[in-house]
């Protein structure tokens, strides 16, 4: 037998209560986008608040305006975040049940789709006010980063959004019967713990360069830069993770086992990998245009 690790048993639930009859509980998934958005609103007030940070010495943004802010934000992450993954992942099965759309608790959202949703609601909310879209953009981009780190070990506790087969040492053997479904893999299937390499990739690592870029490079000073560092940074490592990730089932077929949404012969690009295209140019495009205009 391959060397694989146990998944740890820890349950998906904090805490439950019954009242009536009826049971209330915590997730660990609702924890994380609670602390992970109280997080990123302290790191984002912080940075209003460090003048030096900013070109000549101006936070596009205060501290009051980021709190009216933040709802906006949190209202764009549940909408779009919901939205994309119905949009982009089960089309056809939410056209024909409409009413699950908003059954939000049975689980289903997009990042691509909540970044989208974000987008809309800081670009309504600057225009509202007069601030500068792109500046309030690159505050947004900056508090991110935890919520993206604690949601992905989220995930990997929920025993979800897994990844593919692996004889890895490190690989996992998921516990739920989907993740042990593998038709080529004899006795206990170990899977890519993909939800890990995500937190590392998209919330410390990038995490960590916003905040040296922002605090150390004057990148706050460029208007654009720490949003197009966000979105080429978070495309080009779940672009790169997506080649160990489990595709959602509706895209495995016996035709294509690999789960690809767009084929060329043998090989093909994933949803997520798609999704992730357009998100890479356009942080590329605003990198380029702060340089240029920095």
């Amino acid at each position: 037998m391959n060397a694989m690790l146990s998944f740890p048993d820890i349950s998906p639930e904090i805490f439950s209560v019954t009242f009536f009859g009826m049971t209330f509980a915590l997730r660990w998934y609702a924890l994380a986008y609670i602390v992970g958005i109280l997080l990123g609103w302290r790191l984002v007030v912080g940075a209003a608040r460090t003048p030096h940070i900013w070109k000549n010495k101006r936070p596009v943004m205060t501290p009051g305006q980021i709190e009216d802010l933040l709802f906006w934000v949190i209202l764009g992450v549940i909408l779009g975040g919901r939205l994309g993954y119905v949009l982009f992942y089960q089309p056809g099965y939410y056209l024909a049940n409409p009413m699950r759309i908003l059954q939000l608790w049975e689980g289903g959202m997009s990042f691509h789709g909540g970044a989208i949703g974000v987008i809309l609601a800081a670009f309504i909310y600057t225009k509202r006010y007069q601030i500068s879209t792109i500046s309030a953009g690159d505050l947004v981009a900056l508090g991110l980063a935890p919520g993206l780190f604690l949601g992905r070990v989220a995930n990997f506790i929920n025993a979800e959004l897994w990844g593919r087969p692996t004889d890895l040492p490190w690989g996992v053997a998921f516990p739920t019967e989907a993740a042990q479904y593998c038709p080529d893999v004899i006795g206990i299937c170990a899977r890519h713990p993909s939800q890990l390499y995500e937190a590392v990739l998209e919330g410390l690592l990038l995490g960590a360069v916003l905040l040296w870029f922002a605090w150390r490079r004057g990148a706050l000073q460029k208007e654009g830069l720490i949003m197009g560092l966000f979105l080429a940074g978070y495309g080009t490592a779940r672009f790169v993770v997506e080649f160990v990730r489990q595709p959602d089932t509706q895209f495995i077929s016996p035709g294509n086992p690999m789960g690809l949404a767009m084929q060329f012969g043998d090989y093909g690009l994933t949803m997520g990998q798609l999704l992730c295209i357009p998100m890479f140019l356009v942080g590329l495009f605003f990198i380029l245009r702060a340089r240029r205009e920095g």
